[in-house]
């Protein structure tokens, strides 16, 4: 039954109570007084009222008032610490500065206060030209907590004059905090050469060139929405991507085709270069920063996740297969040889069109290390000899034959280029993009044309050359072989030498002895690292294939655990790394670390992963941490060892799958151990594989855990799953194994077969029965142990209860030693306390008698001095009879004031002796 002083759930706070819980005599008062938190944060009490019905009441404030902040930075630091919050005097300071950092921070966060040094080390080298301001927003009663509404800290603003707030959102790295305040304090490059020109328009990264005269104007017009423009685009991309430049020579600006002053030009390396359209947008900073980002050209992209939870890996990997870089970048340094290389590769990598961009932009001036250029082909600009001439790039596309077709019969797919003379080269074979009309004209006379495929001579690959179906004038090469399934592992075994066989090369149904013929796709030494890469070009690769890779930078100085979780190694010093991410296919590849990452292993790496049968293998993450036992029951199988442990292990194999989060896995743990000492271990393995911490192939992963798999020896592809509807306990699992074990039953099963299995059986069953004794005898020597422990435990019994009588003796002995002890010490303090009372009686006596002997000395000179004044009187004296008269007076006398003496010193002592008990009593 409800209490009617409960508070009944999600009724309301003010209001009467029903008369139906009024009355009756409450609960205690502890027990009256209930709270109820307010989504507004106010406690509330309900107290009872003079009627004993609860009322509700606010309760006062407890919260305790914060602490008043204090210095954030030290105060040597070169950065203005306003650590109260002072945002109106932060402005004044802007007022009088070009450039001003303000560091917004609050005290008790981690990453400002990881910040701090960052921003110190910025502004130790560039204190004299920009100002930093560090503010405390956080502080209730400070005005930047007030007007400032910020959902996370640390946070940069910078200002140009009064331009901004440009706020900064990379890395919080003191390299890349000055490498942005640099770009806001020169937001344009000034090219005063063709030199200049030129370093500016090779670099990967989006320029803007606007071309001023300034001798007729010291500012002439457009210049400062132009310089406005760069500010707009620092504000709107934090990355810095698109630079500006400005110049100022008529005949630099020339090369460029600018003209007029205040025209605007965008550099793209691949598309067409774009001057802004004065007549169409209006001119103003906005626009220009606008048409730039839109039309901007990203050949490779920089990423940079903050480290907190975001989408910005998944909405770039989203856009399709990714190729991820990671090198070191330091982006103070001057030179980047490694981003360069990089950037060639880029540049060939997007060249669809052959045009002019992936060469220097500007061939007229003469300058050929642009990284545009590309010089690692070495017969690039080689005119071929006549007889391998070839009239115009031909076009190449993979066929797979159907089975009507005649040379189906010994290959599955070909190669066929199109528009290539009789006699081509076949080591140079460029491959763009193919018209769909003349794809199909080449299909239709390469299915049309079966008779000028004659008997296969390589039993590998097999080129011919044949006329077009349509024109006398034109010839089609089609190279064909056989792909099986093997043939990844055959290309890949270290132990094979990958040799192209030589094929003799028919035309027009007649036979030719020559050498020379084109390899197909899959021939060719693009697949084998070591061997050189001759057969595909990576210029406009992106536009001859449908696995376009978009190039993705990041530094391995800040990202590195990314390329930690993709396969690279944690002990390398040399923090380079290479990997492509395919997240619809759900797979990556990586490159091979033991190969330097220059441009050639990209390129290879790039050929490789757009080919149609790649050769490149998915990349399983493998778990490092994983020791391996001799003697453990449970064999660990991990990515490496999975091949091993499974497929080429001469025995029966159980897999567990499991995860450590996994509840029902640590379950089976028990079970799982008796299976695996049940089984003979030279017939029988049990495993288990973390799916965690341990990629497989696609045929071997699970979509729920626990799973179980059963591997029979000799029948490893006919692998078996325990059904889910059984338990997993030990018999339904030794029955799961037992029927499994044994040959296929869909096999005509011979005599040989049936002794085989007869056997098989009977050491299953032998086995079993040793195991049962074995049981039997642990069985019978555990009864023995409890027989042994009863008798144990009630001798301990028996012991107890004579500790137990023991004790009660002792503690009896133990009061009784207590009381007497306490009379020992009650008398020990009584006769301490006589004793103290006799030692100040005979100090006091001490003290009388001392006082005695010092009045007995006193007397004894005055005697003594009146002895010689009496002898002296009676050496004047002449009568002997006055003299013995006087002599017998003075003794007379001498005797009385002896006896005075000695009474005053009774007196003296009887009042001394009375003062001191007085004292006493007084005390």
């Amino acid at each position: 039954m409800r209490s009617p002083w409960q508070r009944r759930p999600f009724s309301c706070r003010g209001g009467t109570p029903s008369p139906a819980r009024r009355g009756g005599a409450g609960p205690p008062l502890p027990a009256l007084i209930q709270g109820w938190g307010r989504s507004d944060g106010i406690f509330e009490t309900r107290v009872p009222s003079a009627e004993g019905v609860g009322v509700w009441r606010r309760a006062k404030d407890v919260t305790m008032p914060a602490k008043l902040p204090v210095n954030f930075f030290s105060t040597r630091s070169p950065v203005i610490d306003l650590f109260r919050g002072q945002l109106d005097y932060a402005d004044h300071l802007r007022q009088d500065s070009e450039i001003v950092l303000y560091f917004f921070y609050a005290p008790w966060c981690g990453q400002s206060i990881a910040a701090r040094e960052e921003i110190e080390h910025v502004a130790s080298r560039l204190s004299d030209q920009v100002l930093f301001v560090a503010v405390n927003c956080w502080w209730n009663q400070g005005k930047c907590r007030k007007q400032k509404h910020f959902f996370y800290f640390p946070v940069i603003h910078l200002y140009h004059r009064s331009f901004g707030p440009i706020e900064y959102k990379g890395p919080m790295s003191a390299v890349y905090i000055e490498k942005f305040v640099r770009r806001v304090m020169t937001p344009l490059l000034y090219i005063s050469s063709r030199s200049k020109l030129l370093d500016f328009l090779s670099n990967y990264e989006p320029g803007v060139l606007g071309y001023f005269e300034f001798n007729a104007s010291p500012q002439p017009p457009g210049y400062l929405t132009f310089f406005t423009s760069a500010l707009h685009s620092l504000k709107k991309d934090y990355l810095g991507t698109i630079r500006f430049g400005v110049i100022t020579d008529k005949h630099v600006a020339e090369e460029i085709s600018l003209v007029h002053s205040g025209s605007v030009y965008l550099h793209r390396h691949v598309n067409t270069s774009l001057i802004y359209p004065n007549d169409i947008m209006n001119y103003t900073a906005e626009n220009i920063c606008k048409w730039a980002l839109e039309n901007r050209e990203m050949l490779i992209r920089w990423l940079r996740p903050h480290g907190g939870k975001s989408l910005l890996l998944n909405n770039e990997l989203k856009k399709g297969p990714a190729l991820l870089i990671f090198i070191p970048y330091n982006p103070l340094a001057e030179i980047h040889p490694l981003l360069d290389e990089i950037t060639k590769v880029a540049l060939e990598y997007h060249n669809c069109n052959k045009s002019q961009a992936a060469e220097p932009d500007l061939q007229h001036l003469g300058d050929t290390d642009s990284p545009a250029f590309d010089s690692s082909v070495p017969d690039a600009h080689m005119k071929l000899p006549e007889t391998f001439s070839i009239t115009k790039y031909p076009c190449c596309n993979t066929v797979v034959l159907p089975q009507w077709h005649s040379i189906s019969r010994t290959h599955n797919v070909c190669e066929l280029c199109i528009n290539q003379t009789l006699g081509v080269k076949p080591n140079k074979v460029h491959v763009p993009h193919c018209n769909f009309l003349e794809i199909e004209a080449a299909l239709d006379s390469f299915y049309l044309q079966e008779h000028t495929f004659f008997q296969v001579i390589s039993n590998t690959i097999e080129c011919s050359n044949f006329l077009s179906f349509y024109s006398p004038f034109s010839y089609y090469t089609a190279c064909c072989r056989t792909v099986n399934r093997h043939f990844l592992s055959f290309i890949s075994s270290e132990k094979t030498i990958f040799q192209t066989p030589k094929v003799a090369f028919s035309s027009h149904g007649k036979k030719d002895n020559t050498q020379h013929s084109i390899p197909h796709i899959e021939d060719r030494n693009c697949f084998i690292p070591n061997l050189h890469i001759s057969g595909i070009n990576i210029t406009g690769l992106s536009c001859r294939t449908n696995k376009t890779l978009n190039l993705y930078l990041l530094d391995s100085n800040l990202f590195w655990i990314y390329a930690e979780r993709l396969g690279a190694s944690r002990s390398t010093h040399l923090k380079e790394f290479a990997a492509i991410v395919d997240l619809k296919e759900e797979v990556h590849y990586v490159l091979d670390q033991n190969q330097s990452l220059v441009g050639s292993a990209l390129e290879n790496f790039i050929k490789n992963f757009s080919i149609l049968y790649s050769p490149l293998k998915r990349h399983l993450v493998d778990d490092p941490s994983v020791h391996f036992h001799e003697q453990r029951v449970i064999t660990e199988v991990t990515t490496n060892t999975f091949h091993n442990t499974v497929f080429l292990s001469e025995k029966n194999v159980l897999l567990l799958y499991y995860a450590q989060w996994c509840g029902f896995c640590a379950s089976l743990n028990h079970v799982f151990i008796q299976l695996a000492r049940l089984l003979p271990p030279d017939n029988f393995t049990v495993a288990r594989i973390d799916t965690t911490r341990n990629d497989l192939p696609w045929e071997f992963m699970t979509d729920h855990l626990p799973t179980i798999l059963f591997f029979p020896h000799q029948r490893k592809e006919q692998s078996v799953k325990f059904p889910e509807d059984f338990s997993v306990n030990l018999p339904n699992l030794l029955k799961f194994i037992l029927h499994h074990s044994s040959l296929s039953s869909s096999e005509p099963c011979t005599k040989e077969c049936l002794h085989k299995e007869t056997v098989l059986q009977q050491g299953h069953i032998s086995h079993l029965e040793r195991e049962i004794q074995k049981l039997r005898s642990e069985i019978s020597a555990l009864h023995q142990a409890h027989d042994q422990l009863e008798a144990q435990l009630s001798e301990a019994r028996r012991e107890e209860h004579r500790l137990q009588q023991q004790k009660h003796t002792l503690e009896k002995q133990h009061k009784t030693l207590q009381l007497h002890s306490e009379q020992l010490q009650a008398t020990y303090d009584q006769k301490n306390q006589e004793l103290l009372e006799m030692a100040e009686k005979l100090q006091e006596l001490a003290d009388a008698s001392e006082n005695l002997l010092k009045e007995n000395t006193l007397l004894r000179i005055l005697v003594a001095s009146r002895e010689g004044k009496l002898q002296s009187k009676d050496e004047i004296k002449e009568p002997l009879q006055s003299e013995q008269t006087l002599s017998e007076d003075n003794d007379v006398s001498v005797s009385t004031a002896t006896a005075t003496l000695e009474e005053k010193r009774i007196d003296n002592i009887d009042t001394i002796e009375t003062e001191h008990n007085s004292g006493n009593r007084t005390e």
